[in-house]
This record gives C-alpha cells, sequence and structure tokens, in this order.
C-alpha cells in the first residue's frame, strides 16, 4: 500500500484515460469531498495518500478530504452542506442514496458533463455489476469506490472437527442447512451459521432473494416486489434458519458484533462484507476459508458499498476538476 500511494496520481490519471486538457481547465480550483467508512480499518490513511499524490501532480486543484463517518452520517452531512448554502463539490455516498440524490436534484449525471471521447470511454471502464446501481434513466450518476460484496466466511477448523471437507462449503441453501447442522453444538457453545439481521438487513435479504430468482425492485427505484411468492420464500427460509433449522440464533443478529462472533469461533459460518477481509485475516486464530454464498437458482451476491457522486451546483471548473480527481483516485494500480 505504501509503495502505491508513494507512486504519482499522474500514472493513474493516464491509466484513466483522462485529456491533459481538462487539467488546465480546472486552474485554481478548490474542491471539498466527504467521504465514509462503514467497516473500519485504515481508510482514511489511503484516501488522504491518494489526495496528497493527486495535489502533487496537479497544484492548481486543492482537495479537502472531510472523513464524515458512516454511510448514513456522510449522507446526512453532504446533504446538510447543500441546504446550508456551503456545499461540497463532490462526495463519496452509499450507492443507495442515488434516488434520493436525484429526487432532490443534488447530483449531475456524469453523461452530462463527460465531452471528450477519452472521458466516455472511462465510463465505460468498470465491471459492469460494479455500475449496475449507479445507472438509472439511462444515465451514469454514481462512480464506484469503496465497493464490497457479501461473501461467507467459513471456520474450516469447524468444518474438520464435524467431519465436512473444508475445501467444499455449501453450495446450495439444503446444503447449508444440513452443513450447518453438522456445525451447531448441542451444548450451545456455537452456531453453524448466522446471518446479520441489523445494520443492513435489506442488503442480505436482497442476497436471498435474488438466489431464489426475484430482485426487490427495479432498476428505475419506484415498483418493488416485495409481495412476489420467491421474495416471500426467501424471507421464511432466512427465518426458517433460526426457527426451525436450529442452525442460528432465533433472534436479532447484529451487524457490529457478528465478525467478532466468528473470531471467536461463537459461530462456524458468518455471512457478511468483504471488507471484513482483512480484519479476519489477520485476527483469526484459526484456518478459515471465504466462498461465494450457496443459492437456489443463482449464486448472487448484491454489490455494497459507495460511489463518487458530484454535485449539480458547482461550476465548470469544479465539475472539470472533479471529473479529474475522481479517476485518478477510482483507477487500479499499474502493473510494475
Amino acid at each position: 500500500m505504501l509503495k502505491y500511494l508513494s507512486r504519482t496520481a499522474g500514472a493513474a490519471i493516464v491509466a484513466a484515460g483522462l485529456t491533459l486538457g481538462q487539467a488546465s481547465s480546472a486552474a485554481a480550483v478548490e474542491l471539498t469531498m466527504y467521504y465514509p467508512v462503514a467497516v473500519g480499518g485504515a481508510l482514511t490513511q489511503i484516501v488522504d495518500g491518494l489526495v496528497a499524490g493527486f495535489e502533487a501532480e496537479n497544484p492548481e486543484i486543492k482537495v479537502n478530504a472531510i472523513y464524515a463517518g458512516n454511510y448514513n452520517d456522510a449522507r446526512i452531512k453532504a446533504l446538510a452542506a447543500l441546504k446550508s448554502g456551503k456545499p461540497a463539490q463532490l462526495s463519496v455516498m452509499f450507492s443507495i442514496d442515488i434516488y434520493e440524490l436525484i429526487e432532490q436534484g443534488a447530483i449531475i449525471a456524469f453523461d452530462d458533463i463527460a465531452e471528450t471521447a477519452d472521458d466516455k470511454a472511462w465510463l465505460k471502464k468498470f465491471f459492469p455489476a460494479l455500475m449496475e446501481n449507479g445507472i438509472t434513466q439511462g444515465k451514469t450518476w454514481g462512480i464506484p469506490f469503496q465497493r464490497s460484496t457479501i461473501v461467507m466466511y467459513y471456520n474450516k477448523d469447524a468444518f474438520r472437527e464435524a467431519g465436512l471437507d473444508p475445501e467444499n462449503p455449501p453450495a446450495t441453501w439444503d446444503e447449508l442447512v444440513s452443513t450447518s447442522k453438522k456445525l451447531t453444538k448441542a451444548d450451545g457453545s456455537q452456531w453453524g451459521l448466522m446471518i446479520p439481521s441489523t445494520g443492513y438487513p435489506y442488503w442480505m435479504f436482497g442476497a436471498l432473494t435474488k438466489q431464489n430468482g426475484q430482485t426487490l425492485m427495479n432498476g428505475a427505484g419506484n415498483e418493488t416486489y416485495f409481495d412476489a411468492p420467491a421474495t416471500i420464500e426467501a424471507l421464511q427460509f432466512w427465518k426458517d434458519l433460526g426457527s426451525k433449522h436450529a442452525v442460528m440464533p432465533s433472534g436479532t443478529i447484529e451487524w457490529g458484533t457478528l465478525r467478532q462472533n466468528f473470531l471467536e469461533q461463537k459461530t462456524a459460518i458468518m455471512w457478511h462484507s468483504t471488507g471484513n477481509l482483512t480484519k479476519v485475516k489477520d485476527t483469526a486464530s484459526f484456518d478459515f476459508g471465504v466462498a461465494m454464498l450457496p443459492a437456489i437458482f443463482s449464486r448472487f451476491t448484491p454489490t455494497g458499498g459507495v460511489h463518487f457522486f458530484i454535485f449539480h451546483y458547482p461550476p465548470s471548473a469544479a465539475r472539470s476538476a472533479s471529473l479529474h480527481l475522481i479517476p485518478s483516485i477510482t483507477s487500479p494500480y499499474p502493473p510494475s
């Protein structure tokens, strides 16, 4: 990471395909950028390093990167600044905020400010799955950053102890139930499985419904499918894991403490964010694995995390500077 931060942002800008003309059009511009941290770690240092590298390469652009708390805090602060008349020019905000931001007229589509062929080509360089919830109404409103997915963490040592193959985690819902039963200890010291039901329960629920062949809403964000039979089946399955199959607690499972429950081996399997991977890898005292989520029809996980948004009101110079900064920060590390 230190090597990454020490590299000039200029190489990243070239990798992103920006034109040098944008830098000259963004002369003497100061940008304020809010960003959140949802899981924890040294992300503030990483962002500060990326911004410092960009400023060193682009001294005519000053970037005030402000850590704004969690996802909800960042949304509140960004919208409060907007209403106060002293808004930020851009912000990293939760991907699901897109519809509220559009409804309030707070953000501008990247298609509307991407002027050059290189700019437009850059918008197509991201993985389509990460772009899916940043595109609506036929336009790109959010650029992926700090993205995550749900994965299944599992204790390989617990699998071995239960006579299970540690290299073959459950791939179907039926296998999830049968495997979790073998991992659940009768004395209550270890559950087979925990899926969090606080924090971001709709994220987990969206994974379950899609695994059962059903999305929860349409791409326009104006129609939901909570009463679809497959949605109801997915909710029933989630409930049955605790109340019927008794492989996880039947009550609330806290998002914030689940990682620690897994590390303390109170559960052999947990569904949680990829944002926890570093902490689990650095802390776990046992052999563990990470696998795709099991399913009925499709081994699916919805993407989580945040997008870069550019607010609607800044003058053209600030928009150009923002469009110069975002590709720099989101560019992949160039191979050595």
